[in-house]
Order: structure tokens, then sequence, then C-alpha cells
């Protein structure tokens, strides 16, 4: 066997032990940002929430207030999401789209917005941000899972690579020492 192969081995487990390592920081670093980033906000759970008067600082909890988010949005807009709502209100209080046919504001002159599709916009905005901290632990704890098991395949390669140069080294020594007793002139090929 040849010495690139037997250190190959050793190099291989090697790049897997660090990778591992360096997933497993990576991903405690990242869950730890998403918590401590969702905790700085002082977000806390509503009373109708599955997490009622609880702090959110966790990519789970995020994930239950903007769920609640969306209930509450939907209550407000009569069950209607942005694209079913008008972008402005008429003389009347109507919804419409047609900027002609929309009320003035008398301060500005431009239509009058249709405020619950502005705050369809907000909650929007505000539970992707929720869902992404959701997104984001996960990925963390996917790149902690991996690391654990880049580590131990790491080891478990070094460990069988050890083992084999061992046996390999130990086989070689063997020959050398048969071939001494024997008189041998010829000297077994090495392990090179």
């Amino acid at each position: 066997m040849s010495k690139v192969w037997q250190y190959g081995g050793l190099v291989a487990s090697v790049v897997l032990i660090a990778f591992g390592i360096g997933s497993i920081v990576t991903g405690i670093d990242g869950r730890d940002r998403v918590r401590s980033d969702l905790a700085r906000e002082q977000i806390v759970g509503t009373p109708d929430s599955t997490i009622p008067n609880q702090l959110v600082d966790t990519g789970t909890e995020a994930q239950a207030f903007a769920k609640v988010m969306r209930k509450h949005a939907l209550e407000a807009t009569g069950g209607r999401t942005y694209a079913q709502m008008g972008q402005y209100l008429d003389a009347n209080g109507n919804e419409t789209s047609d900027e002609a046919a929309a009320a003035k504001d008398p301060k500005t002159g431009k239509p009058v917005a249709n405020q619950a599709r502005n705050l369809w916009v907000t909650e929007t905005a505000l539970s992707t941000a929720l869902n992404t901290a959701f997104f984001a632990e996960s990925v963390a704890t996917f790149a902690i899972v991996m690391g654990i098991a880049m580590l131990l395949t790491g080891i478990g390669f070094l460990v069988l690579t050890l083992t084999t140069l061992r046996r390999l080294t130990a086989e070689a020594k063997r020959r050398m020492a048969s071939a001494a007793r024997q008189g041998d002139a010829r000297v077994p090929e090495a392990v090179a």
C-alpha cells in the first residue's frame, strides 16, 4: 500500500473532524444569535397565542407568534389577503384600485390609501422576519447535527485508518523477522 493511500486516510480523517467541529461551532453560534436577537425585540405572546405572555426568544416561538399575527391580520381585513383588497378608498369608504375613483387626501391631494391593506403589508413584513428566525434556527440545528455526524465519521475513519496502518506495519515486521530467521538474504518488501 503506497504512502499516499496510508496518509490520505489520516488527512481525510483530520479534515472530517475539523469540518465537524467547525460546523458544530457555527451552528451553536447561529442558534445563540437567533435567540439573542429575538429576545432583544422583547416580543411577548398574546393571550390567544400558543405562547401566552411568554417572551419570544426561540425560532419555534417566533413561528408560533407569526401564525397568531396572520390570524389577527385576517381578522382585521375580514379574512382577505393583500391581493384581495383595493389599494385605495373612495369617497364612501369603499375599496378601489382605480386611482381616479379614489378619494383624495385634502392635505396631500393624493389618493387615500386603504389602511387595511397597509396593515397587511406590515404584518407580512413582521411575520416574514419571525419565520426567517425559525428557519435560521432550524438551519443552525441542522449544522450542529451535521457537524456531529462529520465528527463521528472522522473519528471512525481515523480509528479504521490507524488500525489498518498498525496491522500492515505489524505484518511487514513479521515478514522481515521470518525472513531473517530463515537466513534469506532477500528482505521482504516493506510497507511502502
